[in-house]
């Protein structure tokens, strides 16, 4: 046998099948399909060995003895050698030279798990988050709840201004000549959503409660509707109701309304905010500083990721994705036109998104390899509380759990995290 190592993380071996072996897989065919031959003289499977040769020729079980001798010869080979097989083997065997009584030889092109070569990954330096909350922030935030809380009132008195809410009728011509859909009553828009044609809304602008007016505009050239596209028009408009958004002032009265247990002052809110801020970018900026080591680990290490990888990677993204988009009870080719995209982006962007989560994941494993980061039964046993508590509405048991996920796959999970928290441990940051 010869392994070769080739580009591309593949490697290359011979397997050579002894005569004694295919004889043994011949011996295996024949039991297989004897089972479904009918010979004249003979109850269905009970044909000799010589009766069905003679009829059918040794020939006839070859598919399935060279079938069953690879089987048994390649997942040999690869469990000896330690093989890390991540694609279907490529076959290469001269089918017709094989003869009963002698050896034959075949070869095997495989992807392989590449060999991960670490560049620097302790100490990698990311930018220092900031932490700290601006008053700027907290002032964002409590725009944020007071502008939730505005409410609509009718302006009695006053003109239309930007960001008012008009009642109108409205009636347009062209030439003369009204038009389909240029007539509406008490139609409510609120000047400056663009709803309108260009100049539509600022022509309003001004208008007081029960006047008229005529608003000459001029349909783009672009409009949908051909007739009217680059044509000028003319829409008599009467206002019906102004109304204006009222923002409430911050005050003590309005945080007691919001009904916030311990919250009860303008000085209180403020805190409870600043508190709420701070929290929040303190999760943020784990994450952050989390994404920025392992890019930056992922680019120090050099390996060659197979393509087949990629490929099956992205396979099982697609099928997840598939399965999720039939839940809401969509097709594929109407999720595409919902996300604004063509086939051919949507194939390249989960190509490139598989090739990224591979690399990381792989330069991971390998960190945790490296530092020899074990792995102790206590964090097993949370590990498993963990999936028990993920599928508590399933009502999983511990039990269940064990048997389901296999004790290899868990070990590597929990080794997997800590090997990021190593990396996360041991950042410097940039000043």
């Amino acid at each position: 046998m010869i392994i070769d190592k080739l580009s591309g993380s593949k490697v290359r071996f011979e397997v050579t099948v002894s005569k004694e072996l295919f004889e043994h897989a011949l011996d295996h065919a024949f039991e297989k399909v004897n089972k479904e031959v009918e010979i004249k003289g003979f109850r269905k499977g009970h044909a000799p060995r010589s009766v069905y040769e003679a009829k059918y020729g040794v020939e006839s079980l070859y598919d399935e003895a060279i079938n069953h001798a690879l089987q048994d010869t390649y997942f040999e080979v690869v469990s000896e050698n330690n093989i890390q097989v991540v694609a279907q083997p490529k076959i290469n065997l001269e089918v017709e030279k094989i003869k009963r009584g002698q050896d034959f030889t075949y070869e095997v092109v495989v992807a392989v798990k590449p060999e991960i070569i670490l560049g620097q990954y302790s100490g990698v330096a990311v930018s220092k988050p900031v932490l700290t909350v601006s008053e700027a922030e907290i002032d964002a935030e409590v725009s944020k709840e007071l502008d939730k809380n505005a409410e609509m009132t009718l302006k009695e008195d006053g003109v239309i201004a930007q960001g008012d809410t008009a009642v109108f009728d409205f009636s347009g011509s062209v030439d003369g000549v009204k038009f389909d859909g240029g007539t509406a009553e008490n139609h409510e828009m609120v000047i400056g959503s663009g709803q309108f044609i260009p100049g539509f809304e600022e022509q309003m602008i001004g208008l007081a409660t029960d006047q008229t007016k005529n608003v000459v505009v001029t349909f783009p050239e672009s409009y949908h509707e051909a007739s009217l596209a680059g044509k000028e028009a003319i829409f008599e408009v009467l206002v019906h109701e102004i109304k204006t958004r009222v923002v409430p002032a911050i005050d003590d009265s309005f945080v007691k309304e919001l009904n916030i247990e311990g919250v009860e002052t303008v000085a209180q809110y403020r805190e409870y905010l600043s508190n709420n801020l701070s929290a929040s970018k303190q999760e943020k900026s784990k994450n952050d500083v989390t994404n920025q080591a392992i890019q930056v680990v992922v680019e120090n290490a050099s390996f060659d990721l197979p393509e087949e990888m990629i490929q099956e990677e992205a396979s099982k993204m697609k099928e997840a994705t598939q399965r999720q988009i039939k839940q809401y009870g969509l097709d594929f080719n109407t999720y595409l036109q919902y996300m604004g995209k063509t086939v051919e982006q949507y194939e390249e962007e989960v190509a490139s998104e598989a090739t990224r989560n591979l690399r990381a994941q792989l330069v991971i494993e390998a960190v945790g390899k490296k530092e020899n980061l074990e792995v102790t039964n206590e964090e097993i046993e949370t590990k498993y509380l963990e999936i028990v508590e993920q599928y508590k509405a399933q009502n999983v048991t511990i039990e269940q759990a064990k048997v389901a996920i296999p004790l290899d796959a868990v070990k590597d999970e929990v080794r997997f995290r800590k090997a990021v928290e190593f990396i996360v441990e041991n950042v410097v940051y940039n000043e």
